[in-house]
């Protein structure tokens, strides 16, 4: 087999390689960059943008499978960059599939596609996309997400996982900006509810999405569908932040502001970053105000039950390895 994976070189990327390579695939990887890690991997280079078609079409000749995991993250930017990679980068993706005859197209979503701002406890995929979004990624995510959906026919078989909240070493997002803010003192707990969460560590995520693979085909179970993922282990959100900031040798959090406070913090903020084209991105939004202080955990029995899907590491032994990984950072 040989399989494209667009974004190769990210945190979730580089884990779905490693697995593929492990397996005896022959990998190639689509990314604006080349990154050694992959070289070592003996992983093929194809550098490009997703937005630009010709590059998509020309990184999928000869491949038999498309790992779509490549995106554009984040709570704060213009609306073209999200929809140009997330959107017409998607589009692409689908695009060189048909092109070069591809049967099989994983696409890696995210439970943001359906968050409405309020408590999502126990909810299946039978649940709908909001009607308003306040963050441009999990808006661009949605219709992204709906593209793939939509394009699984009788040649091209197509799943779209969420995984939520990915973490685990080399983590170069969730875990570096929690312990950044730790670091700073500019963690405040939101509100006294304990909203309960679901993660899933970066191996789990990697592996679904193989275990995904090997049951997506034509006319399968599988295709056509989409997939929350998670540990299955739902705890207190700032329970979690606690144990990122404790396996980096930071203090938890202490000090707390109410969740409507915080939603009229990144409204203001939102609102000034707009106005006066400020760099970079408000330390708080509405998205993530609402993020901070709902609960959101998944029944799994979908992946479960369709591709076999079960967690190999625990919350707990993940938690080790981070901050075994942590220390040795910190040592080297």
């Amino acid at each position: 087999m040989k399989a494209l994976v667009t974004g190769g070189g990210g945190f979730l990327g580089k884990a779905i390689v490693k697995l593929l390579r492990q397996q005896g695939a022959e990998v190639r990887s689509f990314s604006r960059n080349e990154h050694p890690a992959l070289t070592a991997l003996a992983v093929e280079h194809c550098r490009g943008e997703l937005a630009d078609a010709a590059a998509v079409a020309h990184a999928a000749v000869g491949c038999d499978i498309v790992f779509h995991v490549a995106a554009k993250a984040g709570v704060w930017g213009p609306y073209q960059e999200f929809y140009q990679a997330n959107v017409v980068g998607t589009r692409n993706v689908i695009d060189a599939c048909r092109a070069n005859g591809i049967r099989k197209l994983v696409y890696t979503s995210s439970p943001s596609v359906v968050f409405n701002g309020r408590d999502m406890e126990g909810v299946d995929e039978s649940v709908p996309y909001p009607e308003q979004f306040e963050s441009f990624y999990p808006q661009t995510k949605a219709e992204a997400e709906q593209l793939v959906l939509a394009a699984n026919s009788a040649e091209l078989a197509t799943v779209a996982l969420r995984p939520h909240l990915i973490w685990g070493p080399q983590d170069n997002h969730l875990v570096p900006r929690i312990l950044e803010r730790g670091r700073k003192n500019a963690l405040r707990r939101i509100g006294q509810r304990p909203c309960l969460v679901d993660t899933i560590y970066i191996d789990n995520a990697a592996w679904a999405h193989l275990q995904a693979a090997e049951h997506l085909d034509i006319g399968s179970q599988v295709a056509g569908k989409a997939y929350f993922l998670a540990q299955g282990e739902p705890l207190p959100v700032w329970d979690v932040v606690d144990r990122i900031l404790a396996a980096g040798g930071l203090p938890a959090v202490t000090g707390t502001i109410p969740p409507s406070l915080a939603y009229a913090i990144g409204w203001l903020l939102e609102k000034a970053y707009t106005l006066f084209n400020l760099e970079g991105e408000p330390r708080m939004t509405r998205f993530v105000a609402h993020e901070l202080s709902t609960a959101h955990w998944f029944d799994l029995g979908a992946a479960r039950r369709d591709f076999g899907y079960h967690p190999q590491v625990s919350f707990d032994q993940g938690m080790q390895r981070l901050a075994a990984w942590l220390q040795q950072q910190r040592s080297a």
